[in-house]
């Protein structure tokens, strides 16, 4: 079974920059999709970049132009978070599914099988 391991989080002043990797193991198949997710306590799990079997990228509006998601040849994910904001501050997930997910779908959790644990990110101002 896939294992996803993030790891980067940290606590940071507005306007900084953090980047996240998530290592990828025991997956099945080489290529599948993947996308970072954040969470606030008592809030609902918000989609923040995705990126397709095909290489294409999409963002939420709140961060686009701001993170960058991309994946190296040996499938480890990262997401490059630049000019923080204190409402970035969540835990941020990275997830992943061997089928098929549109650009529009991307960023919804249900179309995800595989969850990382997690890693803190805190942007004070």
């Amino acid at each position: 079974e896939m294992r996803l391991v993030e790891s980067g989080g940290g606590s940071v002043q507005a306007g900084g920059s953090l980047r996240l990797p998530c290592s990828v193991s025991g997956n099945r198949y080489s290529s599948f999709c993947m996308a970072w997710f954040r969470q606030e306590p008592g809030k609902a799990r918000e989609g923040v970049a995705g990126i397709g079997r095909d290489g294409s990228t999409t963002y939420a509006a709140s961060v686009k132009g701001r993170f960058t998601i991309s994946q190296d040849n040996a499938n480890r994910l990262y997401l490059q978070m630049n000019n923080l904001k204190p409402e970035d501050t969540a835990m941020y997930y990275c997830a992943a599914n061997y089928g098929w997910i549109t650009n529009a779908q991307l960023l919804h959790d249900y179309e995800y099988t595989f969850w990382g644990q997690g890693t803190q990110v805190t942007v004070s101002s």
